[in-house]
């Protein structure tokens, strides 16, 4: 019989511990990415609705029109739109801000504006029927 000496034996048992640890740590390895598979998606089976979730979208002061009235600012960013509100009286801005911006109902729009209810709201109405009117005709919408 063949005999080892200690230096032998603890290379080889070393060599077995290293050999143990590294085979454990492949299964725990495949293990991780087995529960990884189930909760991840390949990026060709995301829709674009997800997609939108992981997009940002930077916004600059200049890319807007500022309007403002009673300290509530109404940001536009399209340049239409934008050039049909400036056209509208102030007063008319104002109520559209405070209703749309501050969501303020029509009474209390009255009450800081000095005006009665149904006043704001046919101020608003008008409003907006001018916006629309101003829109589809800059828009080339016009009806032939």
């Amino acid at each position: 019989m063949k005999e080892y000496t200690p230096d032998y034996v603890k290379c080889c048992q070393f060599d077995h511990y290293c050999k143990l640890v590294l085979y454990h740590e492949a299964i725990d390895y495949l293990r991780e990415m087995q529960r990884y598979r189930k909760y991840q998606i390949s990026l060709e089976d995301i829709s674009l609705a997800q997609w939108d979730k992981f997009s940002t979208r930077d916004e600059y002061p200049s890319d807007s029109f500022v309007f403002s009235a009673f300290g509530y600012a109404l940001h536009i960013r399209d340049e239409l739109v934008a050039g049909a509100f400036v056209k509208l009286p102030e007063q008319e801005q104002q109520i559209l801000i405070l209703h749309y911006v501050a969501t303020m109902a029509d009474t209390n729009i009255g009450r800081l504006m000095g005006m009665s209810r149904s006043a704001v709201q046919r101020h608003r109405t008008k409003a907006l029927n001018e916006l629309r009117k101003r829109l589809e005709d800059d828009g080339g919408r016009k009806a032939k």
